[in-house]
Parts: C-alpha cells; structure tokens; sequence
C-alpha cells in the first residue's frame, strides 16, 4: 500500500506482491501489479470492476490440462471432420439470379 501511495497515477510500473490475498481497493484503481502464482508474476490491472476482490483470483496457480486421452482425441477429431457422405452445405447452391424467371 506504501509503493501505490508513492506512485502517480500514470506511472505503468509493475508493483511486485506475494499478497494473493490482499484485497483491490479503489486507490489501486489504474495501477498493474504482478501477483505471485507459486512460480511467476501473472501481470493484472486493476479496473473498478475488480475493488472489493482478491488479487489472488486474478492470477491462476494451475494449468488447466485437458480431461481424457486417446479416446477423447478421437471424438474431438470426429466432431471437427465432416461426414464422408454428407453433401456440402453452401458451396453447392447458388442464389436466383436478379430479375430472371
């Protein structure tokens, strides 16, 4: 809290914490501080959408990793294949031409 007091509003440097648990207050409004996941500082500005939240929520200390395996790959890649014997569905029909019977 001493560093925000003693910086300008303007000023854009990067206010390291540990203190994931330190509440966002509004005289932190406009300032960016570089929380502390557990291995890096995840950058996050403080927006008036934020006062009354933890600064800890807004640094993720986990990857999310895909559920599944083998299994889901293959439905993941059946999904995003077309049928083999589906017809194409835009490219095939023409719009009437203008004025034409």
């Amino acid at each position: 809290m001493k560093k925000i007091l003693n910086m300008k509003a303007g000023d854009r440097t990067v206010v390291k914490t540990w203190a994931r648990d330190a509440t966002i207050t509004p005289e932190m409004v406009g300032f960016t501080f570089g929380v502390h996941n557990g291995k890096d500082f995840i950058p996050v500005t403080a927006s008036e959408e934020m006062v009354g939240h933890r600064l800890g929520e807004f640094s993720p200390t986990t990857k999310f990793v895909r559920h599944g395996g083998r299994m889901q790959r293959e439905i993941e890649a059946a999904a995003a294949s077309p049928a083999p014997g589906a017809a194409p569905a835009a490219s095939a029909a023409k719009p009437p031409a203008k004025g034409g019977k």
